[in-house]
């Protein structure tokens, strides 16, 4: 059972008491009130930091009718707003320097001491290639190879070249000669390839 005389109660308050003011501690700044100010008020707008000191009735007198937009006209006051979303510091466009160079601009000439920005700019000018130049996988690079045919081959040209080497190689039209079989099965792969990879 606990017991409720023991002293670990007396130190527990719901409310604590309040303490007697500190000799020297400053008086409430609302005129001819003679308690201690023990209590902070913002001075308002352009004196951020700087408070009153007044005692709890006048406090809550004065924050009762605080405004901090007091005297800002309605333009003013949504202005103020806005740039609170910021904190109110500068800001300007991406990719913009604050002293208003464009930093996509290439002509400005930044420095570039590892060719980042010509590598950026090499890529940008391979995308904008048709998509018949543009790079393929190594497989399907191989593929074409194995079949004598350039990297920028399209569809068309690969079904010619191999239905052509196919009609070059294979026994049936060389009199049964089954020594170009092992290369035959070469182009066949390759061509299945190019397929999976639907150039072909």
């Amino acid at each position: 059972m606990m017991n409720l005389n023991s002293r670990l109660f007396d130190k527990i308050r719901v409310k604590p008491e309040r303490e007697a003011p500190r000799m020297g501690a400053a008086r409430c700044n609302h005129p001819g009130c003679r308690e201690p100010g023990e209590y902070r008020a913002p001075m308002g707008r352009l004196r951020e930091g700087e408070y009153f000191r007044f005692c709890l009735d006048h406090v809550r007198a004065y924050n009762a009718t605080y405004n901090y937009f007091n005297g800002m006209s309605d333009d003013a006051v949504a202005s103020y707003q806005r740039d609170a979303v910021i904190g109110h510091r500068p800001t300007w466009s991406m990719g913009v320097a604050r002293n208003g160079r464009d930093f996509r601009d290439e002509t400005a000439g930044p420095a570039d001491p590892f060719g980042a920005l010509r590598a950026r700019a090499a890529r940008r000018g391979r995308q904008d290639r048709p998509k018949s130049q543009a790079s393929r996988p190594i497989a399907a690079l191989k593929a074409l190879d194995a079949l004598g045919l350039e990297p920028d081959a399209d569809a068309e040209a690969i079904k010619t070249r191999y239905k052509e080497l196919v009609k070059r190689l294979h026994p049936d039209s060389n009199g049964g000669d089954r020594s170009n079989e092992e290369k035959l099965r070469e182009i066949i792969h390759a061509y299945k390839q190019l397929k999976s990879a639907r150039l072909a």
